[in-house]
């Protein structure tokens, strides 16, 4: 099995502390938020890596020396999306099935494999506040469609962002088109995949830690200190 990291943001929410680096290497506990990240995928038994980059790839090069992680990098020159960045890893996975998750978020080694199990599926978990997410139309099981930050209640499942494809997500990133916001929507793709064939949303047991402000640095290092304990 490989992975796709997506380690290209800025982390405009996080500034001062990106000023420097890219948002992946925001420190938790001493320690480099993507170390955490790659080490559940080693736990989980993933050790084929590619990291999507941009900004400051150099520190994340300089980062994977220095921890001797072994991982391959493809520059995002002009960022333009998720959907553009997942395009960019094909000459990486090839016909490999492949999972797909950004690089400030953290799953459980344990959800990492059961969503390796399917064949095409993406991660959810049921929220108080759906309104804030990418919220998961589901029937029987299977997803039906994404509906992006609701203004009117449509369910309380919403998407975390890791996935497993098939080479056949590429079939549909070649098909979409810039969204609102001048991107390429990972998830727009992942739409016109719905509509073809079978895409399974299971829900999280364990774990979902988003590092998106700087606020959530703390709660983030109290949680995975009490897991160590």
């Amino acid at each position: 099995m490989k992975a796709v990291i997506m380690a290209a943001g800025r982390g405009v929410r996080m500034l001062p502390l990106t000023k420097t680096i890219p948002k992946v290497l925001v420190e938790v506990n001493g320690r480099p938020f993507l170390w955490y990240v790659i080490d559940n995928l080693h736990t989980a038994g993933i050790t084929d890596i590619c990291l999507i980059v941009s900004y400051k790839k150099e520190k994340i090069a300089e980062f994977l020396k220095k921890y001797d992680i072994k991982a391959e990098m493809i520059e995002q020159k002009v960022p333009q999306g998720t959907g553009q960045a997942v395009s960019l890893a094909k000459s990486f996975t090839k016909d490999d099935d492949f999972i797909v998750l950004g690089g400030d978020n953290l799953w459980s080694p344990n959800d990492i494999k059961r969503i390796t199990l399917q064949k095409q599926a993406l991660l959810g978990l049921k929220v108080a506040n759906p309104e804030k997410y990418g919220v998961l139309v589901v029937n029987d099981g299977k997803l039906v469609r994404i509906h992006e930050k609701p203004k009117e209640f449509v369910g309380d499942l919403i998407n975390t962002g890791l996935y497993k494809f098939t080479s056949e997500i590429y079939n549909c990133l070649a098909q979409i088109k810039l969204s609102e916001r001048g991107e390429y929507e990972l998830t727009d793709a992942l739409g016109l995949l719905a509509q073809k064939e079978n895409v399974a949303v299971i829900t999280i047991k364990d774990y979902w830690l988003d590092l998106g402000t700087i606020a959530d640095i703390e709660k983030i290092e109290k949680f995975l200190r009490e897991k160590e304990k």
